[in-house]
């Protein structure tokens, strides 16, 4: 076992992989201070290692890759916020987005029959829309594009989107977490403030919460969330976009401002700041936002090589309820 700085302790179970050198060739093991270097399983995230600090180089499929420092993290009570990924965690809609993709690949292929490999799930998930659209890509039909891919990937969201909401669509596309309900108004009753954060765009994302809070007999998630952020709008010819697909989980970009902006807290005040996250890319996230990550079942973390970076690895919320209280 070792102690990390900022990542803490890691043993054999952590799953991070030992690398001679940074993806972009800039750091080596044992050159300019570097004590060693950690990837992710999925390779997403590499850990620079130093005596006393560590950074973290996340790596881009659309070619903006960026350096972050790994700040130290904990859970101080009282706990004053908790930030929630949406996909995965709070609604069960993972299986769905994937088949989405899965459709937007057999477009690009003019194969109907076509279907994605076991292998493909943690690059299908838990990134932006842009990045797993790449993925599939590089992988199956390199003479095609990005943007040609957000045509199909479009065409298919908006009718399956719309046959959903006249009822005839993909049937329990959205179910709400086993457990949620009780978790979310527990929460509430002690005053915690709430943030719902996705690297879904928001004409994916929202439908997903409303249809999953109708289900629950909640009101409105606007009202009921103290602040919920989304990767945003499409940048489409012809329409305004806003950033979204280069800064997406693992970036820390989303939990930070849900917390900062959204939720008013100081990052002085992160260790009384924890995120749920039920994929690799989102726990890679929370932690480069300076927040204490816990993991829940059934996601992609252990597949993904995260389960080292997870705080806490829980099997239900309730399970969440005994850590925060």
């Amino acid at each position: 076992m070792s102690i990390i700085p900022g990542i803490g302790h890691i043993d054999e179970n952590s799953d991070l992989i030992a690398l001679q050198a940074c993806s972009d060739g800039f750091y080596k093991t044992g050159s300019l201070g570097v004590k060693q270097i950690l990837t992710t399983g999925d390779r997403k995230v590499e850990f620079i290692v130093f005596e006393d600090n560590t950074l973290a180089y996340v790596k881009s499929l659309l070619g903006y890759p960026a350096y972050y420092p790994v700040p130290d993290v904990g859970i101080e009570k009282p706990v004053k916020a908790v930030l929630m990924d949406l996909d995965g965690t709070t609604v069960r809609s993972e299986e769905f987005w994937i088949w989405i993709i899965q459709l937007t690949t057999a477009s690009l292929l003019d194969k109907p029959e076509f279907e994605l490999e076991e292998a493909d799930i943690p690059f299908v998930s838990g990134h932006s829309v842009s990045e797993h659209l790449t993925h599939c890509i590089e992988k199956y039909c390199p003479d095609k594009t990005v943007e040609q891919a957000r045509t199909f990937y479009f065409e298919h969201t908006h009718r399956e989107m719309e046959a959903i909401l006249q009822g005839r669509g993909r049937k329990n596309a959205f179910k709400p977490s086993p457990g949620i309900k009780e978790f979310l108004l527990k929460l509430k009753s002690k005053n915690v403030k709430l943030g719902l954060v996705t690297s879904g765009l928001y004409e994916k994302a929202y439908p997903e919460i409303l249809s999953a809070f109708e289900t629950l007999k909640m009101g409105k998630p606007d009202d009921f969330y103290d602040a919920i952020i989304t990767a945003g709008f499409p940048l489409r010819k012809g329409s305004c976009g806003t950033l979204g697909e280069l800064s997406p989980k693992p970036h820390p970009w989303l939990y930070a401002e849900v917390c900062r902006v959204g939720l008013g807290l100081e990052f002085r005040e992160r260790h009384h700041v924890v995120g749920i996250e039920d994929s690799s890319a989102g726990i890679a996230s929370i932690r480069l936002a300076g927040f204490a990550a816990i993991g829940i079942k059934d996601g992609n973390i252990i597949e993904g090589g995260t389960l080292g970076l997870c705080n806490h690895f829980c099997d239900s919320f309730e399970e969440i309820l005994e850590i925060l209280f």
